[in-house]
């Protein structure tokens, strides 16, 4: 692959990383990765630029929208466009197979190491790229799963069915009105499981994987540990970039833009 565009900084100092990282991998057994946002995007999840206007070309004529993340938070008119809106965005970035290879060769260099993922996304890349899904702790939700908007109960439901089905009945921008998911306890709309405040549900599955993170970092305490922040930024650094700042491993990569970095332009 090559990109499209000159690369002028100097790459040097990257490509030494890389080989350290490679040393690194060599002779540890276990490894912790911290994933953020910027690893879907070198792996094709990218929210603004032709991706965003092949699927979104009339939301952006009508309402000027800059790229997908921002016109999720849009306040639609109704909810038939709302869910038209979160349709598509759910479809391409959670059930539609556009991977470019990123997660796959990440877990290739880590399938036979005892190993855990922490991650702020919330695509499923992981578990579709073949990560054990029991190594695995989405701490901001799940494209996958709606919930109940208030919410009255802490449990999440599937929503592929429903999802698919609106993506493929919509028309002028809208779903049918008899789409619209709702609470089966309450009878309220139904939202999606990510965390944009307090009413996110932490259901019983995300406590496990909680448990699991928690267990495996009791486990090897004192013990050497290789952590690597892929594509982890600043928008939640408390997450991952902190929280493992502050379990001072023998062994620590710088943060690795470098391999999303690495994963985009080789």
């Amino acid at each position: 692959m090559f990109l499209n565009r000159r690369t002028m900084t100097f790459t040097g100092n990257s490509w030494d990383s890389l080989q350290r990282l490679h040393e690194l991998l060599q002779k540890t057994d276990t490894v912790m990765i911290g994933a953020g946002a910027g690893l879907s995007a070198a792996a094709g999840f990218t929210y603004t630029g032709k991706r965003f206007e092949d699927h979104f070309s009339d939301f952006i004529q009508k309402y000027g929208f800059k790229d997908m993340y921002s016109g999720g938070f849009f306040p639609f008119a109704s909810l038939e466009e709302y869910w038209a809106y979160w349709s598509r965005y759910v479809f391409i970035n959670r059930y539609a197979d556009m991977d470019n290879g990123t997660y796959e060769k990440l877990l290739e260099l880590v399938k036979d190491k005892d190993y855990f993922v922490l991650t702020t996304n919330v695509d499923h890349q992981f578990q579709k790229a073949g990560f054990d899904k029991h190594r695995l702790f989405y701490t901001q939700g799940d494209y996958g799963l709606f919930q109940c908007s208030v919410p009255c109960h802490h449990k999440t439901y599937d929503n592929e069915t429903a999802i698919r089905r609106m993506l493929e009945e919509q028309a002028d921008m809208k779903i049918q009105a008899d789409l619209i998911p709702h609470c089966p306890v309450c009878g309220k709309v139904m939202t999606m499981n990510l965390r944009t405040d307090h009413t996110f549900v932490q259901d019983e599955g995300w406590y496990r994987a909680s448990g699991r993170y928690t267990d495996f970092i009791r486990r090897h305490k004192g013990q050497p540990i290789l952590f690597l922040e892929l594509g982890v930024g600043m928008n939640t650094p408390g997450i991952i970039r902190q929280q493992i700042s502050f379990l001072h491993p023998p062994y620590r990569m710088p943060p690795a833009k470098i391999f999303s970095k690495a994963a985009r332009t080789y």
